[in-house]
């Protein structure tokens, strides 16, 4: 897992040489870096990064931070699309897909439009609850069907998975009712965000295979 390999690069590359030099990985003049803060600057940069084509000859793929693109929020709905990242060699740019008027919100949909809910909580710790046009209008938004069609093989484009990787997806699921999670996230007991965050979207994902299966 990505915890995991945070972990082995903290032990590789900082605990080691913090060890022999107190001043050489440090948070602040007080404070040396220590694995959270690792994790917390790996978390930033994939939330921010964009895997774009590099030239043709080369046939490489670029992990980049790129500024101002990375401002822009995400909205399966909006007009503006971002081009430019899958085609080696093509320029990056936004293209306004309706006329921006001053201090309107430039928001792109994250993914293409084809990512879910699985990807958007690894990679940018949210859950998509909806499009500008879809939000409050289903309880299951496309974001949450979208992985529910990957696990149940439904749209073989986009699954990655193995059918062992699948089953096991939904045996984990399978191991709570929808009930005892809604129960679990509104008795208030869950404090902490990224476990709250966790069982949003395991009740996101019961309802959307309600609907698949």
């Amino acid at each position: 897992s990505r915890k995991e390999l945070v972990h082995l690069r903290y032990e590789r590359d900082v605990e080691t040489m913090a060890q022999m030099s107190s001043n050489l990985y440090r948070w602040s003049e007080e404070e040396v870096a220590t694995e959270s803060h690792l994790q917390w600057a790996s978390w930033i940069i994939t939330s921010r990064v964009l895997t774009v084509q590099g030239p043709p000859e080369s046939g490489t793929a670029n992990r980049l931070l790129i500024p101002l693109i990375d401002m822009c929020n995400h909205d399966r709905d909006s007009p503006h699309i971002l081009t430019g990242r899958a085609m080696a060699g093509a320029t990056l740019k936004v293209v306004a897909g309706e006329d921006v008027k001053t201090g309107d919100a430039i928001n792109i949909s994250y993914g293409g439009s084809v990512e879910g809910n699985d990807r958007f909580i690894q990679d940018y710790g949210f859950l998509d609850g909806g499009g500008s046009k879809e939000r409050g209008k289903s309880e299951v938004t496309e974001a949450y069907k979208i992985v529910a069609k990957k696990l149940t093989g439904r749209n073989r484009a986009l699954t990655k998975l193995t059918v062992d990787d699948q089953e096991r997806a939904l045996d984990a699921l399978r191991a709570t009712t929808l009930e005892e999670d809604e129960e679990m996230l509104n008795n208030g007991e869950i404090k902490n965000i990224d476990e709250r965050s966790a069982l949003e979207f395991r009740i996101g994902m019961k309802k959307a295979l309600t609907g698949v299966l």
